[in-house]
């Protein structure tokens, strides 16, 4: 997979395929890839008017537990089999990075692609464990944030800790088309029809899945 020229492009400084673009970020451990990667990925590019949608795919999520993660190569296997969309782009550049906490990995990809414009896509899940992240009142004054809301966590726009102290960030949906005018910090919800997918109902169903993407080491 190192060798796909589009994947390549994310760790090259100053990209031509990226001048101008408009880049959703998802992160995520991906382990594995599923079917409501690829729909949130979809929705946020339809709605928001990106142009791609990277697919960060975690050496190791620090809030994760490594017992049952397989190697960063099978999940990144994971992620390019499921994409199935050329606007979704599947890498592992926090590893050419050497990043590990999201905010650093963005900080570097502004700094790698100042011409890209940037937007955090998390869905409520996320959002409501965000306030667990490292320095994430940092992470909301280097991107905006889209938090794609599955009906199952739609309860997350009143619950999550963080829009407390984010309210006056919080912007309408209506606004959404906007976003790329929006100063620092902006974070905005948006209901969407779910995709009832997750990798650990998965790794439930299929404890050998990893075996299709073949046997590598962590």
């Amino acid at each position: 997979m190192s060798s796909d020229p589009v994947s390549g492009s994310v760790a090259l400084r100053n990209a031509a395929r990226w001048h101008g673009k408009r880049v959703g970020l998802l992160g995520g451990s991906f382990n594995p890839a599923h079917r409501a990667h690829l729909h949130i990925s979809q929705e946020a590019i339809k709605r928001l008017g990106l142009d791609a949608v990277w697919w960060l795919v975690s050496p190791q999520n620090p809030l994760k537990t490594a017992k049952d993660m397989a190697s960063q190569a099978i999940r990144l296997a994971s992620a390019h089999a499921i994409a199935r969309d050329p606007r979704i782009v599947p890498t592992d550049v926090e590893r050419k990075l050497g990043t590990q906490y999201t905010v650093d990995t963005l900080k570097a990809l502004v700094d790698l692609h100042p011409s890209t414009r940037f937007i955090w896509l998390m869905g409520g899940d996320n959002l409501q464990s965000f306030h667990r992240w490292y320095q994430w009142r940092q992470i909301v004054r280097v991107v905006p944030i889209a938090v794609l809301l599955r009906p199952r966590y739609s309860g997350a726009r009143r619950s999550a800790r963080v829009l407390g102290p984010l309210r006056k960030a919080l912007k309408p949906d209506r606004t959404v088309s906007r976003w790329t005018e929006w100063e620092l910090p902006a974070i905005f919800c948006l209901e969407q029809p779910g995709v009832d997918e997750s990798s650990t109902a998965l790794r439930a169903r299929s404890p050998d899945w990893a075996d299709a993407y073949g046997h590598t080491t962590k």
